[in-house]
């Protein structure tokens, strides 16, 4: 029996040896999670033994179990490096409608040929669908899908409204000639903005002033060159009374003290630039609205003025929007994946799913730093980090393995002192039986 019993002492310590020397191996594996050999002893007795000098029959091993403490955070300068603080798993699958999900704090996680996110292993990154606020759109696994990331530009937009501030000169004298956009002796000032139409090219709208009388200034607006008639959408009359004005312009008026009085149309908007101008097949009946953020509550304080100094435009902003190109990708602690493209534009793609289990210790190790579900850690529970128990993710950083080496190495000698007791353990049993066997 002796020999059994060095002999469970001998398969023990060299499981210990296993473990921690698998441990010590992995030490700079990212996502990795040290395992602890779990011994009981072994006794057996029957109904009638004598069971207060039982000596016992060794020692069995009961578990490895992984032991999921945090591991450290190593900051990269790949955007798609995920990290989690907290719990939670990130959930892949091998194909692209597989169903077979594994479970990893590894994120070092890459874009493949058809931009998909996919870590070292080719497995592809699960996440929700988002709607356009950002929000998901279920937080279900089964609704859960594989992450791509478009390739396709960021959609253009047309510009539909201008916002203009400016000072004209109150010093200006009348412009006596009649408007001639070629001549810049028939106006007094002139400032441009780039504008988009439908299909996101790009076209140069130009603001002439020239000073009409005291106090009024006449506005004309041309794109591309081509002057643009002003329409009379709104709800006034479209002249000026007592003034001469020109249909098919704007009239701007002041008072004495050089604040904004008002503007004839009510709505400066132009005819549909279509005819003439928007020649590459955009969508011919945009126009364009003037807005000189009107305060009729509040100070005039975002108004046109004439004041007393030089010509300047403090704002002159637009709508529209260029066609885009993807140029980064922003992930946020709560895992929201969102794109961002070259004409200013944003737009949420997905969020990645965060999977936890009732027993982490329960998972089945598969390999690659994954693990899949068993009866013993209960079913996946999916959701997004940061909320309930979720831990959060941290973009362009790596989870690195949970091993402590000064400890593993403490263990790797405890345990060879410990294989080496049973060994001599053995070595004695074994000169024992070879002395009883020599008796003559």
């Amino acid at each position: 029996m002796s020999f059994n019993v060095s002999l469970s002492g001998l398969n023990a310590a060299q499981k210990d040896l296993d473990v921690t020397s698998n441990n010590i191996a992995n030490v700079n594996t990212t996502g990795f999670k040290e395992s602890r050999a779990e011994f009981v002893d072994v006794y057996a007795s029957s109904l009638l033994a004598a069971g207060n000098t039982k000596a016992g029959d060794g020692v069995l091993t009961a578990d490895v179990a992984q032991q999921f403490s945090q591991g450290s955070i190593r900051f990269t300068n790949n955007a798609l490096d995920l990290a989690i603080t907290g719990n939670g798993f990130f959930a892949t699958v091998p194909e692209l409608d597989s169903l077979e999900r594994s479970y990893t704090r590894a994120g070092e996680f890459k874009l493949n040929a058809d931009n998909f996110i996919v870590n070292s292993n080719g497995d592809f990154l699960l996440g929700f669908d988002v709607n356009a606020d950002g929000s998901s759109a279920s937080v279900a696994l089964s609704t859960a899908s594989p992450i791509q990331i478009p390739t396709a530009s960021g959609a253009p937009q047309a510009t539909s409204e201008v916002d203009i501030r400016m000072n004209l000169p109150a010093g200006d004298a009348v412009n006596p000639y009649a408007f001639d956009p070629t001549d810049p002796l028939t106006y007094n000032h002139s400032t441009s903005v780039t504008v988009f139409d439908s299909l996101g090219e790009s076209h140069v709208q130009t603001y002439y002033f020239r000073k009409a009388a005291a106090n009024e200034w006449d506005m004309y607006t041309a794109v591309d060159g081509t002057l643009v008639n002003i329409q009379d959408t709104g709800a006034g009359t479209g002249t000026a009374a007592g003034s001469a004005y020109v249909p098919g312009t704007a009239k701007l008026i002041f008072s004495s003290g050089g604040d904004f009085e008002g503007q004839y149309p009510d709505v400066i908007e132009t005819d549909p630039l279509g005819a003439g101008i928007l020649v590459n097949g955009a969508e011919p009946s945009q126009t364009l609205t003037t807005n000189f953020n009107i305060d009729t509550t509040g100070p005039n304080s975002n108004e046109p003025t004439q004041f007393a100094s030089n010509f300047e435009v403090t704002s002159l902003e637009q709508d529209g929007l260029a066609v885009g190109r993807l140029t980064g990708l922003d992930i946020d602690g709560d895992g929201l994946i969102r794109a961002t493209y070259s004409n200013g534009t944003s737009e949420p793609l997905a969020r990645v799913t965060l999977v936890n289990f009732a027993n982490n210790q329960g998972l089945t190790q598969v390999g690659n730093s994954s693990w899949k579900e068993s009866l013993v850690s209960g079913e996946a529970l999916a959701g997004e980090a940061g909320s309930g128990t979720f831990g959060t993710i941290n973009s362009s950083a790596l989870e690195q393995s949970n091993v402590n080496l000064t400890s593993e190495l403490i263990d790797l000698i405890s345990a060879q002192r410990n294989f080496q007791a049973n060994s001599r353990s053995l070595e004695v049993d074994n000169q024992l039986n070879q002395t009883i066997l020599q008796i003559r």
